[in-house]
């Protein structure tokens, strides 16, 4: 255990070498720092003055800069800021400041640090340079007050489907106008050359209930200046400002106003849509690290340091935040409360939630709940690297059960289908690879406990983490690693096209029937390619895109993941509310050689179909199952889904065809 003066050797070496002169912090721990408890950090405006707030108590002084324009030009103002309780630093304004931009300065020890915008800035200027201040209800839309969420009934009713916000619209097949943009997303009546939807048509048309966006908070590795040609790609991986929009996504950065209407606009297109919306959020880590804004105005508190005293790297990204400190803990809860109320947002994914500790997941549950009881919270239960906190103390998959609501991606499931996730040419069960049936059981009941299932077995799972379906996300692919198609490609290089598309069939199929909440990567369903590229998170458009001429390409599939959709709405067998339904009515009957075959007990949880079967056949070749003698109508069979039936069997030995997947119901 470190003593107080070993953290104050620490923090005197640190800011030393920061700014090459003698500083004396103003505490001997960073866990004695006071907390402010208050929720009005950052600027409250109005016509007649505007009051801001900055927490940083290692400073010895703060100030504010005011500025006509976002980037460059002469300060308009200096403002020294007064020290009040708690760490905080405020002054306030009498005049109208509407429409100027600000940065805040602190004074740690004997050196001025850096400007910096506000960590807590609602708005702002072209790369988040500076802060802006406006008047926050001038960004509604109009009809945004009678702006409604979806209605769900039950979080098994949800169905993800995940999407780079660029991606979408960025290709010339789109037929969308604003390309690239959030308005991008808010188009209706766009189809691609063959006439095909794209676009929220095409979200609207495969039904899926919740669209998962890849960042959209200003993130700092896009050069906003520059041309829509000129930009470079990425992600958004890399948080610079958690509380703004993103303004490459905006027609007009430099305007703070702008990109938040134009968020709300394509959130309201969403919702009329009867589409809810997750953001996709990355508190475990910022995109700078000694040169982040909270670095800056507040040296080292909102991160985690190694026994050496550096930053600590659980997310492979150069440093992780300290979500067990206070005011860390303080911001992350705000964070997604102000976007969930200002902004309507409907979900959060939160990216390596393994990072963060038990506690803060667990309040940002308590908090969003109260706002809406709906609103749904998962995340990656796992970090990249390993970090100081304790593993039980932290948000990772094997402690899903202390958190409540909230659920967690299986990657058991997502191997178990398609192979080890960083070994490209590895094969699973869709490709033909068998020993893998435990880990795909594992996944169909929702990684809950079942009395059938050989947890020895599973991938990388001793025991079920999930203590209700609703905890547990299943898929096959997503925005990170290889999409399915390239993956298929990599694995299993001599496959027809036909059989590829059959894998990926299958692979859906299995998602989207297994227990649980299914999650999509965009374009799977028509076996979106980035052309081997695994990781695409900086490369082009030509990479990135959507390409909509696929849709017409593999329209089967299209239509098989739309129908099976549907089924899933409307059959309660395959969206069971909890884990004792699940152990009860659903029974393993034959699993052998890469076969996987169940029953469902409809009846028992109130669906209309009585009797369901599931046959899964990850076999390049047929095998034969036994059915039980009855009056069985073929819901699934050939790569066709007709809930009416597409032909009857009356029981007895099944031939089940290679690479198939067949439901039968009664």
């Amino acid at each position: 255990m470190k003593t107080k003066y070993f953290y104050f050797f620490l923090l005197l070496l640190f800011f030393s070498c920061e700014n090459e002169e003698p500083m004396e912090p103003r505490y001997a721990s960073l866990n004695e720092y006071p907390i402010y408890n208050g929720d009005d950090l950052g600027y409250q405006f109005s016509p007649e003055q505007t009051t801001f707030k900055l927490w940083a108590p290692s400073a010895f002084k703060a100030r504010m800069f005011l500025y006509e324009k976002d980037l460059d030009g002469a300060i308009a103002g200096t403002h020294d800021l007064e020290e009040k309780e708690n760490g905080v630093w405020t002054t306030t304004i009498n005049e109208n400041l509407e429409g100027k931009y600000f940065t805040f300065q602190t004074k740690v020890g004997d050196g001025w640090r850096r400007e910096a915008p506000d960590p807590y800035s609602i708005a702002c200027g072209t790369n988040g340079a500076r802060t802006q201040i406006i008047d926050l209800s001038k960004t509604n839309p109009d009809g945004w007050t009678n702006d409604k969420r979806p209605p769900l009934a039950q979080p098994n009713d949800i169905i993800i489907y995940e999407l780079h916000v660029r991606d979408l619209s960025i290709s010339a097949l789109s037929g969308i106008q604003n390309k690239g943009k959030f308005l991008g997303l808010t188009e209706r009546g766009t189809t691609s050359p063959e006439g095909l939807s794209t676009g929220i048509d095409h979200l609207v048309e495969m039904g899926v209930t919740h669209l998962h966006l890849l960042p959209t908070f200003d993130f700092r590795s896009v050069d906003e200046r520059k041309s829509e040609a000129e930009r470079k790609y990425n992600w958004g991986y890399d948080p610079h400002l958690y509380n703004v929009p993103e303004g490459s996504y905006s027609t007009n950065p430099q305007d703070g106003q702008v990109r938040i209407k134009e968020f709300k606009q394509m959130v309201q297109a969403l919702h009329q849509a009867g589409i809810r919306v997750v953001m996709d959020v990355v508190y475990n880590h910022t995109g700078r690290s000694r040169r982040s804004v909270f670095n800056i105005l507040v040296p080292q508190y909102y991160y985690r340091q190694n026994e050496e005293g550096n930053f600590s790297d659980a997310s492979h990204c150069g440093n992780e935040t300290a979500s067990e400190r206070p005011m860390v803990r303080n911001f992350i809860v705000s964070s997604v409360k102000y976007w969930a109320e200002e902004y309507h947002i409907d979900g959060f994914r939160f990216d390596l939630m393994g990072i963060h500790d038990i506690e803060t997941m667990n309040l940002v549950s308590k908090t969003l709940k109260e706002v809406d009881p709906t609103i749904f919270v998962y995340g990656e239960g796992w970090a990249a690297g390993d970090s100081p906190l304790a593993e039980e103390k932290r948000a990772l998959k094997v402690n899903v059960p202390q958190l409540d609501p909230i659920a967690a991606f299986s990657d058991d499931i997502r191997d178990g289908l398609k192979g080890h996730v960083f070994t490209a040419e590895a094969k699973a069960f869709i490709s033909g690879k068998a020993e893998l049936e435990e880990s795909v059981k594992f996944g169909i009941v929702a990684a809950t406990q079942h009395p059938q299932v050989n947890y020895k077995a599973v991938n990388y799972s001793e025991a079920p983490w999930a203590k209700q379906p609703a905890q547990c996300i299943n898929y096959v692919s997503c925005h990170d690693n290889h999409t399915l198609y390239d993956r298929l490609t990599n694995s299993d290089p001599k496959a027809s096209e036909e059989d590829k598309e059959k894998m990926a069939r299958l692979g859906l199929g299995t998602v989207l029937t297994s227990q649980g909440i299914p999650f999509l990567h965009a374009g799977s369903e028509f076996l979106r390619t980035k052309y081997g590229v695994e990781n695409s998170y900086e490369s082009s458009d030509s990479i990135n895109a959507i390409d909509w001429s696929r849709k017409n390409k593999y329209l089967e599939t299209v239509d098989f993941v739309k129908r099976l959709i549907q089924i899933r709405k409307a059959h309660p067998a395959f969206k069971m509310k909890t884990q004792e339904e699940i152990a009860k009515n659903l029974k393993f009957l034959q699993v052998k050689n890469n076969l996987i075959t169940y029953s469902i007990n409809g009846a028992a949880v109130g669906d209309s179909w009585k009797k369901i079967i599931v046959i899964l056949n990850g076999n390049k070749y047929g095998q034969k199952v036994k059915i039980p003698e009855g009056n069985w109508k073929f819901i699934v069979r050939n790569g066709k889904v007709d809930a009416s039936g597409i032909d009857f069997f009356g029981g007895g030995r099944l031939n089940v065809d290679p690479i198939e997947m067949i439901v039968l119901a009664q």
